[in-house]
This record gives structure tokens, sequence and C-alpha cells, in this order.
């Protein structure tokens, strides 16, 4: 039995010896090739020896970057130096330069493979393309290229170059031949020799026994994510960054899903498979010694020295000719791996020399890497131990063709070649740089392909294409690799719902020009190769104009001017076209909505042929004599494109430059004014608001603009940062002076409006109300709305549209106070106050994990696996929000019993689900945070992808950030969640708004603003959980929150990307047992007094931060966990402060407000422009109530100083007749009043106030009246008598008045009625039939004087009810109980016939019509006709009144003891009995 186990080891230790003296044969073969040369040979080199001259030329004074030969200019040719007659024993003559032999050897094959390509056809030359370097059509072999130093920079030469990198000034310079001649060659360089006797490149330590090397980078090269500053260099066909699994089971599956219990390779797989050195025969052309090469360039943008720049050119053109999107990178550091005839293991007898021969090629700048595969010769799939023979390696699981991340993220598999049996395909597929069997990928974030696949058949497959966004309006060139094309198959692209025809490039390469779409956002893009159906795809993200990159700039701010005297522009050329010789044209568009389709036209050719420089000056006056048919769009784009596009690789369509939306009043503006006038403004602003009017209103469908800056920054659910005016990114803000910082709403609201909220340097929100520059809300929001291809829909254009060009024509081209300024600003774009803005709810988590509820309970709880953190109850406004919980990672102790939020996934009604992932610990050098929307990653390191818009919900990142360490996600219904990452640590915050109150569930609670209901089960009960129980709030409380692989009712679904088969369950684990102790002193041991001291030290008073310093002892995480419960409390406390705001304050026209602040304190001053005058209270004041106080002095108002003093005088009327109309009317009601009651008392009362002297005198007459005396005097002829005392008449012309002709008068002192100093001229005056009562109070009769009863007076009315002028003159009265006036010639006549010149036609209506008919014997005209001369006597003075019997009458006065005369106030009787008529009377005054 020793025996045979004797046997047994002798016969295993002879088979190792074998193995053992197989490997290395292939190197003792090696040296006796290259040390015996064969005489032949020998005398066949010396013969063929002949002397080269090289000329030393002087070096230039810097390296210069070939541009490719398409480009080049035609004298750039290779220089061949003059070759001097063969001579055996040549002489050398004297010249310049020198001479140096130079050997001739036999070419190489073209494609410079060996005779043993088997599976490959032999001398296939790289294909010529359009736009690719120009190939030489034979491999130029005997023009070598010898420097001084006699080096032979033959691409082929296995001696590798001197290694002396140089960055010194004037050092070489390529040509473009060169370059090309470089190109043209399969391969990269590897050598197994240098000039200083080492083996070059060749890895002489790498064999069977050790099948890896450690190779140090000393650079940072990206790879799937991750960076990496060294590598392992492997014989089994990979570089890998990390140590691969102890066993490995085929076919190979990565990632690993046991990580991190087994071991995940991060790895780029070539061939990977088990590979051992191979043999080469003696006849093989390429001698170099079998194995494996590495070459490490670096530093190359620096390099001057010529290996360094034929390095960089050579990779720099292969890569951007070869991999689309990559027209700018320049490599900085080139990494070459090359396996060299190498065999697969286990194989035996002659299985050596079945040898495959495949290159890598890595370059990188350190943020984009790419990598070469060049399959020279594949002979071999598999190994033994895969399942392959062992002779031809053929048969079982062929070589893993990919890449893996690595730490169980996310792998690569090359598909369908990799572990495929068309594997051998891969030499003579890929057909990158037109070689087949090379294959270019980009690594350094994903994995895209830059290589065609004709062996891959699906229903979907995958599509690459660069630039993956561009302008809506179209002209945005994109390539496309996917499918192997051919230049006689049509390719068709298909952009969403346009369509156009792709333009050939090479087998690799296909570019189509994209069509101005009416989209934005992620469309569909794919496309179809002849007649097949559209089965590659991919997502084309649209911007809209107003967010595109920015191709044309504008110097200043001319351009929205109106009358601007020069536009200067600038573009970068190589946008265009690399040909900077090429002629360009700039032309102008148009856009307007005047039918349901959107227009976007063409208006003019600003520039038909204009040298490609990148900057041209507009002149705006060249354009005055234009008259456009579309001279009503007032805005639109410059456009910038070829005038032959054939320059620019064949394309049919020239790409094209837009810029952003620019007025056009710079070139419109002459044809406005010939059609509207010089105020053309005013008239394009009021047919705006004529339209703008019939449309209906929006504000109410707005949301609120918050108060201050501050609850602007903190309201993440509706409000994101405006384009326009952000303090971060943009701060400019043209449109809104004054501004430092505006917000718009994330998303559309159902009208598709959008609400702009400015806010001033003291963080108060501007209103147009105070100055044209406040905020103003839009009809359109920029995103616009579905359908998208209809007019008032349309992204961008439609804003400017209806909101944008309005405010050029109304306010921007006039003044602030113009009246289309003010209904612009007032009336249909007003700004929205914040009375009634309404703060969102906050909840959040962090740490490991912390919570604070809507209603501020703040609880811990360590669940693994994902939770709720907040769903909706509400079925028509349904949201869920999850969270993700993992262990964090062991610490100095071991393992850590507590969990950490690692990535929180959230949808709405029916939006796009949107994931935001932290990664992998060394994956967040560039990223630090992944958001996938449905699964896939999208990314926000460009300008123009900052802010994406998906169903439904919008997803952006501040503007500042390039890393994605903050996320912000906005749905429409006003939900917003908010995600931040600090060194590997989440917190996740949720923001609603009030319409979710008492709708909410999940871990976050019931929003109610009652803390007893936050812990609220799946079922609706509410559990009863005392917050210091961390168990029970775990058990009772936590879990019941959990989801699964399955829909649980009331809990859902998760909604987290499932990757590699990782379901719920691979997260969850319902039996982990984290600590349940809070204070750290309770759960850590006595002896880490130090860790409890060191809490206390870095955290304070925050219980949160102490436990998670003491759980992990990471001081990141408890800084982080603090920072993040700091900012969540002061947000919550913040947004329940009560919002008190005054609202808007009008500012007075023709006036200003000296600030704009409307919060409680706030003291506003008014002050008007210079000729106005402020009228009202100068300053108001903001109340703690929320409410303007009252103004003392009138509402403020600014009037010219013209209208002032009207209104002045106006006032002043006012106030008189307001004033003096009610006092009179007080007046005379009370003097109604009071005689209403005397006539109660009395009936027969008369008023005794006189109102004239001839009152007074009838008052006295009817005293003193005695019907049964018929004297001829009265008792007023005494009274009358002194009235003369201050008037009399006299014909007596007055000195220095002019000669009045008065008619002729009676002379009459009978003053029965008026005062004889009554003028002529006035009229008869209408009196009641008062004025005829008796003393006794009985009313006389007007013809005789007698009393008038009752029944007499309804008899006399009886027989006289009509009315007629007859009655005047007979004194009869009218029935409504005043007299009719008399005619002109009536009155004269009266004025004739009376007796007196005194006696006033007026005076006559109570004597009645007898007057005309005097006597002055009749008795009965005494007391109504004229009044006699009184005789002397004393009857007057002793006759009793009327109706008292003369017994009992006592005399009104005594009788004066003197005679009465003339002289006693009378005048004197006329000499005749007839009264003269003198021609003039005359009144004076005495």
């Amino acid at each position: 039995m020793r025996f045979k186990l004797f046997v047994v080891c002798a016969l295993a230790c002879g088979f190792m010896a074998y193995v053992l003296a197989n490997e290395n044969i292939s190197t003792e073969v090696e040296d006796q090739i290259i040390n015996a040369v064969p005489a032949n040979k020998a005398n066949k080199i010396a013969q063929a020896a002949e002397f080269v001259e090289i000329v030393d030329q002087p070096k230039k004074a810097t390296p210069s970057t070939p541009s490719p030969p398409a480009a080049a200019a035609p004298d750039k040719k290779v220089q061949k130096a003059p070759a001097v007659t063969p001579n055996p024993t040549p002489t050398p003559t004297p010249s310049a330069g020198k001479l140096v032999p130079v050997v001739h050897v036999a070419p190489l094959a073209a494609s410079s493979r060996g005779t043993d390509d088997i599976l490959t056809v032999a001398g296939l030359k790289p294909q010529p393309k359009s736009g690719a370097l120009v190939m030489p059509f034979d491999y130029l072999g005997e023009l070598y290229d010898l420097d001084s130093s006699g080096y032979n920079w033959d691409p082929n030469n296995n001696v590798a170059p001197p290694d002396t990198p140089s960055t010194a000034a004037g050092g070489y310079t390529i040509t473009s031949a060169r370059l090309a001649e470089l190109r043209s060659n399969f391969m990269y360089w590897f050598f197994d020799k240098d000039n200083y006797g080492g083996r070059g490149d060749y890895q002489f330590d790498i064999h069977a026994s050790m099948t890896q090397l450690h190779k140090n980078l000393n650079f940072q090269m990206p790879f799937y994510g991750f960076r990496f500053n060294y590598t392992r260099l492997s014989l089994n066909g990979y570089l890998e960054f990390s140590d691969p699994p102890e066993y490995l089971t085929y076919p190979l599956v990565f990632p690993i899903k046991d990580w991190p219990n087994k071991r995940d390779p991060s790895f780029m797989g070539i061939f990977f498979s088990k590979c051992r050195v191979g043999r080469i025969y003696p006849s093989d052309l390429d001698q170099r010694t079998p194995g494996v090469y590495f070459r490490v360039v670096r530093d190359l943008m620096g390099r001057t020295d010529r290996f360094g720049v034929e390095v960089r050119e050579r990779t720099m053109w292969d890569i951007r000719t070869g991999v689309v999107g990559a027209d700018t990178f320049v490599p900085k550091h080139v990494v070459i791996a090359t396996w060299k005839n190498v065999s697969f293991a286990g194989g035996i007898d002659n299985s050596l020399f079945t040898t495959n021969t495949f290159q890598m090629v890595l370059a990188t700048d350190e943020v984009y890497t790419y990598a070469i595969f060049n399959y020279a010769v594949l002979n071999w799939l598999s190994h033994t131990e895969a399942g392959g023979d062992t002779t031809k390696g053929e048969g079982g699981v062929p070589a893993f063709v990919g890449f893996n991340a690595g730490n169980g993220t996310q792998a690569y598999e090359y598909t369908p070649y990799s572990q495929n049996m068309v594997i051998r395909d891969l030499a003579n597929r890929g057909w990158g740089n037109g070689f087949p069997g090379r294959h270019i990928f980009r690594i350094d974030e994903q994995i895209l392909i830059g290589s065609c696949n004709k062996d891959i058949d699906a229903a979907l497959l995958p599509l690459t294409f660069a630039p993956e966004s561009g302008n809506m309006l179209g002209g945005q060139v994109v390539n496309i690799t996917g499918p192997c094309f051919d230049p006689s198959i049509r390719v068709t692209c298909h952009f969403d719902t346009e369509s156009v025809l792709g333009t050939y490039v090479d087998r690799n390469r296909v570019i189509c020009v994209q069509p101005f779409l009416k989209a934005e956002g992620y469309i569909r893009f794919q496309i179809s190769v002849g007649t097949q159906r559209f089965k590659w795809r991919g997502k084309y993200f649209v911007e809209t104009p107003a967010a595109a990159t920015e191709k044309i700039f504008f110097a200043t701010d001319d351009v929205h001017k109106r009358n601007p005297s020069e536009i200067r522009i600038t573009w970068n050329a190589f946008n265009l076209t690399s040909n900077l010789n090429a002629n360009v044209m700039i032309s102008l568009w148009g856009y307007r909505e005047t039918k349901i389709e959107p227009q976007l036209e063409y208006i003019d050719v600003i520039e038909a042929s204009y040298t490609n420089t990148g900057s041209y000056v507009i002149t705006p006056s060249n354009y005055l004599t234009r008259h456009n048919i579309n001279n009503d769009m007032q805005f639109g784009f410059l456009q910038i494109n070829l005038t032959q596009p054939e320059q620019y690789s064949n394309l049919a369509l020239s790409p094209i430059l837009w810029s952003r939306p620019i007025p056009l009043a710079w070139y419109m503006a002459p044809q406005w004014e010939q059609k509207h006038g010089k105020r053309w403004p005013r008239a394009l602003c009021d047919n705006w608001i004529r339209a703008d009017r019939f449309l209906r209103n929006f504000a109410a469908d707005l949301p609120l603009c918050p108060c201050t800056l501050e609850q602007a920054v903190l309201d993440l659910g509706r409000f994101r940062p405006d384009r326009e005016c952000d303090k971060d990114s943009n701060p400019s803000c043209l449109r809104h002076r004054g501004a430092i910082h505006c917000v718009v709403s994330g998303t559309p609201v159902a009208q598709g409006a959008e609400q702009q909220c400015c806010y001033d340097r003291y963080g108060f929100l501007m209103l147009t109300y105070d100055q044209m520059w406040g905020s103003r809300p839009r009809r359109i929001h920029n995103l616009g709305k579905m359908p998208w291809n209809e007019a008032s829909k349309v992204p961008s254009l439609s804003m400017w549209f209806h909101d944008m060009r309005p405010f050029y024509s109304c306010c921007y081209w006039q003044e602030e106070q113009a009246v289309g300024c003010e209904t612009y600003r007032f009336e249909r774009r007003p700004s929205q106050d914040c009375v009634a803005y309404q703060a969102p709810g906050i909840a959040g988590v962090f740490g490991d994990p912390h919570l604070i509820t809507f209603d501020g309970s703040a609880y811990t709880f360590n669940g693994l696996g994902e939770f709720v953190l907040a769903r909706s109850t509400d079925q028509s406004e349904r949201f869920e929000v999850q969270g993700r919980f993992e262990q964090l990672p062991p610490n100095y102790y071991g393992q850590v019993m507590a969990t950490q939020l690692t990535s929180v996934a959230m949808r709405g009604n029916t939006t796009t689900t949107i994931e935001v992932r932290l990664r992998p610990l060394h994956a967040r050098w560039r990223y630090r945070l992944d958001v996938l929307a449905d699964g896939r990653k999208v990314y926000f390191d460009r300008e123009s992808l900052k802010f994406q818009h998906f169903d439904g919900v919008t997803v952006y990142t501040p503007t500042y950030l390039l890393n994605q360490s903050q996320v912000v996600v906005q749905f429409d219904a006003g939900i917003g969640v908010e995600v931040v990452e600090n060194e590997g640590f989440m917190t996740g915050r949720v923001f609603l708004p009030w319409k979710f109150i008492n709708k909410t569930a999940g871990l976050f609670g019931n929003w109610s603003f009652n803390p007893l209901d936050d812990f609220t089960l799946p079922n609706g009960q509410v559990a009863s959980i005392n917050l210091n129980d961390m168990r029970s709030l775990y058990n009772n409380f936590g879990l019941k929150w959990m989801l699964t692989d399955r829909d649980v009712p009331n809990v859902g679904a998760a909604l987290f990307t499932r990757e590699f088969g990782r379901m719920a369950s691979y997260y969850s684990n319902a039996t982990f047992q984290p600590n349940f102790v809070m204070d750290p002193a309770d759960f850590l041991p006595s002896n880490r007094s130090y860790d409890l001291e060191r809490a206390e030290e870095l955290c304070g008073e925050c219980s949160q931060c102490q436990y998670d310093y003491a759980m992990t002892l990471n001081r990141d995480l408890a800084h982080f966990t603090k920072n993040y419960y700091d900012s969540l409390v002061n947000m919550q406390a913040e947004n329940a402060k009560r919002v008190v705001s005054c609202g808007v304050l009008q500012t007075p026209r023709f006036g200003r407000k000296l600030s704009f602040d409307f919060m409680p304190g706030a003291k506003v001053a008014f002050e008007c422009n210079e000729g106005f005058i402020l009228v009202g209270d100068q300053r108001r004041e903001c109340l703690s109530s929320g409410l303007w106080n009252l103004p003392e002095y009138g509402y403020t108002e600014c009037l010219r100083e013209v209208y002032y003093t009207r209104r002045v005088a106006f006032i002043a009327i006012g106030i008189i007749v307001l004033v003096i109309v009610p006092l009179m009317l007080c007046i005379v009601c009370g003097v109604y009043r009071y005689r209403q009651k005397q006539l109660k008392e009395d009936p027969h009362w008369q008023m005794t106030l006189p109102r004239s002297r001839a009152g007074s005198t009838r008052n006295l007459r009817t005293l003193n009246y005695d019907p049964e005396d018929d004297s001829d005097t009265d008792a007023s002829t005494l009274k009358k008598s002194r009235s003369y005392d201050k008037v009399y008449r006299t014909n007596e012309p007055l000195p220095g008045k002019p000669q009045i002709d008065f008619p002729a008068k009676k002379w009459d002192l009978d003053m029965q009625d008026e005062d004889v100093t009554s003028s002529e001229g006035e009229k008869p005056k209408q009196t009641g039939r008062r004025s005829l009562r008796s003393a006794s109070g009985t009313e006389l009769d007007q013809h005789d004087g007698t009393p008038i009863d009752g029944n007499h007076r309804h008899d006399a009315e009886d027989e006289d009810d009509d009315f007629d002028e007859a009655d005047v003159h007979t004194g009869q009265l009218h029935p409504a109980g005043y007299h009719q006036p008399l005619s002109p010639e009536e009155a004269d006549q009266l004025h004739q016939q009376q007796y007196s010149p005194t006696f006033s036609g007026v005076d006559s209506r109570t004597s009645g019509a007898s007057s005309i008919n005097y006597t002055p014997q009749s008795a009965n005209q005494n007391r109504f006709g004229g009044v006699p001369v009184l005789p002397n006597n004393t009857q007057y003075y002793n006759r009793p009144s009327s109706g008292v019997p003369a017994a009992t009458a006592t005399p009104l006065r005594v009788a004066p003891t003197g005679p009465l005369t003339q002289d006693s106030g009378l005048p004197s009787p006329p000499p005749l009995a007839t009264s003269p008529t003198p021609s003039v009377q005359k009144s004076t005054e005495v």
C-alpha cells in the first residue's frame, strides 16, 4: 500500500515538473530565436543597408495638437528624406546633416496581426469613413523614422522608446500623416525590450504559479462609479481592483448575490477565463515574447516628448471618432495591457500553441474613462474547469466579457458574446475606428458601448447616443451607435412623434438631426434599420427653449432694449464644425399663436454668409427698410447654421445653434412705428390687454406666495428656484431688478399656470403693486401643458407669448406709470400677497434612524428593511413615501445593532416613481446620491438638466451642487420630499400642504396637530405607545409598517427598484433586535467612560446625537445627526409660527413707497414724483393685527398741482354747500314747525316778525281797521309818511349818473303793501288770501271789503272756479292761491294809471284792480285805493276800530296837541287835481 502511494506521489510530481517545464520553454525558445540570426539573413540585412540623410530642423516653440486630416491644410504631407544610392562601402559626404544606416525589414500585414490569426481575415484594413482620419492604403514599413539617438519609431518596433517624459516648451509636433500612420495599426504599443537591456513592458513575474500582479497607477481612474488608484494585472484576462471569490461557479454571475458574505470583485474583463502563457512558432512574424504586457503612460496633457505626444494624440482621436459623445475628450493617463499568445488552463499536448491575443487600452482624464478592447486572435473559448476540452479549448462555458463594479452593486455583461459560443465573433465585430475586432466602451459611471452589435436581437435593445438632450427647437446633431449600419440601408430616427432620416457615417455610427419638437422632458427615442421595426430604443431629454443649454451668448442686455445701436453675439465655433473656415448663416425666427397649431416662422436673414469665427455684431439700423409680412411677432430667436452642411460629416441637414428667447423691438420697431405710430408700445400693449381679457382668470388656481424668503426656501413642496433670478446661479435678475431670489411653482397647476414670487435684499416679497419689477404670476408654465402641440400649451414659447411678451410692450418699453403698465401690473398680472399663506407641515428621518412626526413627536426606530414613512389615506389624493433602513457597518468593538436610512422611494397618484438612493462608500467621488426615475438612472450634472420634469413630478438639485448630494422631488399635489446626504449619512424630509391634514399615516404619523394620534396603525387604530419604551414602539408600531414583496392592505407594496433579484425580503429582517436603550450611560460598559464623555462633548444635550455616537463611534454620524435634528426642529418651529401680513399697500399713482415691507411693525412712507403734491397720510404702519392703520388725513394720493388746486376749490365749495344749505334747511324747518305749533294753538295767529316795512304797514293797518269808518284816512297813513324820511323821488338828475327815463306815476301816498322806497321795476309779488284778513280774522272781499264767511267763500269759489288774466286786474286770486303775473304791457299800463309816482306795480296786488279807475271822492276806495292827504284833524287818532262799539272803543294812540301838517312825514299835495307826469324821475337815498 505504501508503494502504491509512493508511485502516485511520484507521478504527480513528474506531472507538475512537466507543466512547469512547458511554462518556461517559451522563454528559452524566445531567447534562442532572438540570439540566433541566420547567416544568409545577416547578409541580406547587410546588403539592404542604405544611408538616409537626417536634416536637423529647428524645433517649434510649442507642441500643437493636429486636426483630423479631413480638416488639415492641403500642403501637409509626409516629407521623405532623399535616399543615397546603396554602396557596400559608403563614404560619408560632408553635409548639414548626417547619414544614418536604415535596415529594410519585410513589412508586416496591414492589420499588424500574425500569420496565426486563425479566426480573423488576414490583411483587413480599416474602412474609410467620412469625418475620420484618412488611412494609408499600404503600410509604408520602409519609411523608418529615426531620431538623433538612432531609435526606430516604427509602430511595430519591439524595443521601448527612451523613457524620458518631457514637458519642456518646443517639444515634438506630430503631423497628420504620422498620426494616420499610427492609427492605421490595430494594436497599440507593447514592448518586450528596452534600450537598457530590460524586458520592456513584459511582466515576467506573471505565470501559472502567480497569476496576478499588483500595479500602482498613481492617479485616480474612475470605473463604474468608483475610483481606483491601483489595479491588479491578472493572467486570466482581466484587470481587477479587489479580490475575486475563492472559487468560481460557471457560468459566472455578477454581482455576487451573497456579498458581503462572499467576495464580489471589481474588475474589467476583456477575456475572463483561466489562462496560461502559450508558445509561438519560429515562423511567426511577431516574435515578441508570449505573456502579459503592461504599460502606464501618465500626465499626457502636458507631455511634449515624442512618445507622450503620439500616445496622447492617437488615443484621443481613436476615442473621439470611435465613441459618441467624446468630442472633447483629451486623455490624461493611458494604461495598455496586452495578453499575447496566452493559452487556456488545463490543456495538454500542443494546446500551448492554441493561443489568443488581445489588448485592453484604458484612457482617462480622471473624470471620464474609456476602454478599448482589441481582439487580434481568438483560437480558444474556454478552459477545462469551465467544461472546455483539453486540446483546443472548445465547448464548455466560454469566457466572461464585461465589467463588474464590485461590492454587490452592479455589473455589465457584453451580450451576446460573453459566455456564449459567438464569443469568437469578437475578433470580427465591433468595427471601432473601422477595425474589425475593436470594441470601445465608456466605463466611468455607466457602461456605454461605443461599438455596433449585429448579433443581438430582442424586442427592446439599448441604444447608445450622444448627446442625450437637445433644444426643443431642434438642430441638435445626435450621434447614434447600436446596430451595425450599412450605407445602402435607410435608417430612420423617431423623436417622440417626429421622424427624420439618418445620415450614414460608418458601420458604427449614424447621425440624426433633431427636428422641432413640441414636447419637454424625457421622450421616446428609437431607430429602425431598413424595414425592421423600432427595436433600438432609448430616452431623449428635450430642453425647453428658455432653459436649454445656451449656445449663442449676448455680450450685453442691448437685445432687450427698445432701440439699441448694436448687438454683440458670440458662439462656440466648434459646435458647428471643426473647420473654422466654413461659412455660417445667421437668421432671425419668430413665434406667434394665431392658430391652434404653434407657429415658429422664419423672419429674415441677418447675415447670409459669414466666416465661422465665433462672434458677430448686429447693427439694427441695417434693417430699417424691412417690410415683413409677419411683423406682428414680438419675440423670437437667433439661429446660426452652416451654409454648406456637407462640410460637417456629409450631413443633409446642418447643425443649428439657437439663442434664448429674445424680444424683437430692435428689429421690428420701425415697422411697428409705421403701423401704430410713435407710441407703438402702447398700441401693442393695448392689443394684448384686449386679448387677455377674453381669457379665463387663472390667479385663483395658484398657490399663494410665502411672505419672506426664508419661508419660500422652506416650502419645497410647491416652489423651486427660478432660473431667471437665482441667488446661487443667476443673480442678474434682468426682469426683476432689485430682487435677489425668485421662486416659481415646481409643477404646473391643473390649468397649466405658474406662480412666481420674488424677494428683495431684505427678504420681503416684491409686489407689482409697488413696482414693475415685482412678482408676476404666469398664465402658462414654462413646462407647458399636455398636449404640447396646441397653442397656449407649448413649453416656454406659450409662456413667452402670454406672459413675457406683454412685459416688454407694457412696461419695459414704456414708463412705469404708463396706463398700460399699470393695467398689466394691477389687473392682468398682479402679484398675490401672502395674507392667507399657509406654511407646509414637515416630518423627517435621520441618523440611525430617528424620526420626528408632523405633529412633533420624536422617537427612535431601528427597523431593518423597507417601511412606509408617510402615505395618504385619501383615495382622491394619493401619495406614498417609503424608506429603506440597512444595518450600520461594524465599529471597533464589533457589530452595530442599529440601522440607517439608505434609500427613499416615492410616488404620487399616477406619477412617475422616483427613488433616491445612497451610493456605496467608494462610489461617492462624483455623485453622492443616485436618482432613479421608473428604474432608470438620471443625472443632474449639466445646467440644462438641473430641473427635470416627469409625469406629475419634478426633480431637481440645487444649481450650486454638482455632486447630487441634495435632491428635491415635487409632486403636482404640492407634496415635496427632500433627501440630503453628508459623509454617507442621509436624511429625508416630507413637506405636505394643509389639504392633507388628518389624511396621513405611516411612521411619520397622522398630521392632525395632535401628537396623541401619531402612532396610528394600518388598520386605523391608535396604538398606546410610550415614547421612552423603544421596545414597545418597535414591536407594536414600527414593524406594522414594514413592506413586503406583496401588496399589503393599508400598507401597500414596495416602490423600490429591484436589481439582480434583490426583493424586499433581501433587506428585511423582522427578527433583527436592535439596541432598545436610549441613554448611552445605560448601555455602554463601565470601561468605556471615555466614549460617554466624548459623546457628551460632541453632542451636548442632543440625545439622538449621543445615542448615535455611542452606538457607532462615528463622529461624522453624530455631527450630522445633530445637524439634521436641529435643522428639522427649526423648520417646524418656523412653519408653526403664525403668518401675519398686512397685505398689499397700494402705491399711489405718480408716487412711490420708500419701503415695501408689509409685516407687523413696518412703517411705510410715501413720496410723490416731481410736479405732484401728496394728499393724505404720508406714512402708514402695519399693525400687529395684520391690518394697516387707518389713515388720519385720508388715503394717500399724488395729484398734479392744477388738480390739487381744483380739488381744494371744490372742497371749499362743497363745505360751504354742505354747511349753509343744511343750516338754511334747519332754519326753515324750525320756523315751519314753530308756525305749525302756533297755528295749532291759535288758528288766527300770524307771524309778527315783519319781512319789510310794507309788511309792518300792512299789520298796522289791519290792527286799526274799522269797517264802519268811511274816512279817507287809515291807520297806515302816518307810518307810510315816515318812510319818506329815507327815500324820496325827484326829477332832478343825479350828478355823474346816467339819465334814466321812468314811467310817470300818479302822486299817491297810499302805500298799502310795500314801502314807498320800493323800486318801480319790481314785478308784482304773489300774496295769499291771508293778506286780506280783517282784524277779526275774517277774509275781506277784494272788491267791496266785506267779510266773507265760510258759506260765502264756497259760493264765491263755485261762481269763479276758472282763472284768467282778468282776475289779476280785478284782484281775483288763482284757485291755487297765487296771482297770475302781469304781462309787460299790462304792467306798463297799470303804472301809468296809478296816481302816486311812488306807487309800485307790485304794491297794487293788495290794493285790487279798482285802482285803475281811481276816483278820489270814492269812499269805498279809500281802503284799497290811493291814500289822500290827511286833513288837519284828529279823526285818525280818535276813531275807534271797526267792529268795536263807539262807546267802548279806545283810541290807539293819543292825538298830538299841535296841528298835523305836511311836515309830519307826508309830501305836500300837488297843486293841480291831476298828477303831473314828469319826463324823468330819479330816486335819491338820504
